[in-house]
């Protein structure tokens, strides 16, 4: 049998197949079959490449024809289908494929959850600028010209040309959120109550406690009678509501340099009960955040009178907190997106 006749007969078996095909998945096995890249159209293709002369030019002309007319068959059957009515069987009886359902982040989760302590208390969700002056992010915060954390080693500093070089000096990736209490208090006149969500950035070397990225959420209150007592109220209901009414806090002196007192708070590990044990380090206690009262050069960089309004500050690490809260060891699982981790967090 030549090359043509054996065209011819592929040709009738093929159209005889794309007839009797009942379902438009049967017509695509049919498809496929006649006209696919391993078809046996295909493959006496790659045969007639030995033909010559005019049985070569006869073969190519009716082989493009029959290409054709299966084509044209098998738009045909397809739409004598569609007009049928002719639907793919379902079987109801089969159970369904689940949905795959999203969910937040640990660490979305965990500022949701201190947001929703401090809005019922009276205070305003801000948020502010990452890319910040320096101005804003030291020297309205009474930070020192000379001090450690304006150093290369604890700042990101950028790379750009800062659009105010005189007045506010050069652009840094801001390491607290605290610039936008400063930003905030220069626009507006106490009474204020603000709580700052957001990313701050420190060349801290990755280990199972530091990340060069982290979560901040800073809370400021002024006005003209505010005091330390009214700091301690304050995050103590909000330390009790985070971790449980039987929470057990204290204040510990410390040194800021945007307040004045300041103290570190801490909370009674709840793993031993204040005891001492591996959690908090033999301590009993473990640091929860840093507090105090705004200091009076930070209120007279935004133009208060700190003869007559007065406040307190506070911020806090949500990575820590969510690392307490869920019994987390390493910092870096947060960032790590690794879904066997994130799923129990449903």
């Amino acid at each position: 049998m030549s090359a043509l006749q054996e065209l011819e007969q592929l040709l009738r078996d093929a159209s005889s197949g794309i007839r009797q095909a009942d379902s438009l998945k049967t017509l695509e096995e049919q498809r496929v079959a006649w006209l696919g890249k391993k078809s046996r159209l295909m493959a006496l293709s790659k045969e007639a490449g030995a033909l010559a002369g005019d049985d070569k030019v006869a073969f190519w002309k009716r082989f493009n024809e029959a290409k054709g007319e299966l084509e044209a068959a098998i738009a045909a059957r397809k739409a004598a289908l569609a007009s049928a009515g002719t639907v793919e069987s379902i079987d109801v009886t089969l159970p369904g494929s689940a949905m795959a359902h999203g969910r937040l982040h640990p660490i979305t989760r965990t500022i949701g959850s201190i947001l929703g302590i401090f809005v019922p208390m009276g205070f305003e969700i801000i948020e502010g600028p990452e890319v910040e002056f320096e101005y804003y992010n030291f020297d309205a915060l009474n930070i020192p010209r000379d001090h450690p954390s304006r150093e290369s080693f604890d700042t990101f500093f950028v790379d750009l040309p800062s659009p105010e070089p005189t007045k506010k000096g050069q652009l840094v990736l801001r390491s607290h959120t605290s610039p936008v209490q400063i930003r905030v208090m220069e626009k507006r006149k106490p009474p204020l109550r603000i709580i700052v969500p957001g990313k701050v950035y420190r060349p801290d070397p990755l280990d199972p406690s530091h990340s060069f990225m982290f979560h901040q959420v800073e809370g400021l209150m002024v006005d003209d009678k505010t005091s330390f007592a009214d700091l301690k109220g304050v995050l103590e209901q909000f330390l009790k509501g985070l971790f449980g009414a039987n929470t057990t806090t204290r204040f510990r002196p410390h040194f800021f340099p945007f307040t004045e007192p300041s103290a570190e708070v801490d909370i009674a590990c709840a793993s031993c009960q204040g005891k001492g044990c591996p959690t908090c380090g033999r301590k009993g206690w473990i640091e929860i955040m840093g507090c105090g009262m705004v200091h009076p050069n930070v209120l007279k960089a935004v133009g208060y009178d700190p003869r007559t309004v007065q406040g307190f500050a506070f911020g806090m690490g949500v990575e820590r907190i969510a690392m307490l809260k869920h019994n987390v060891p390493d910092i870096r699982l947060f960032f790590e997106n690794d879904l066997r981790f994130l799923e129990q967090f449903g």
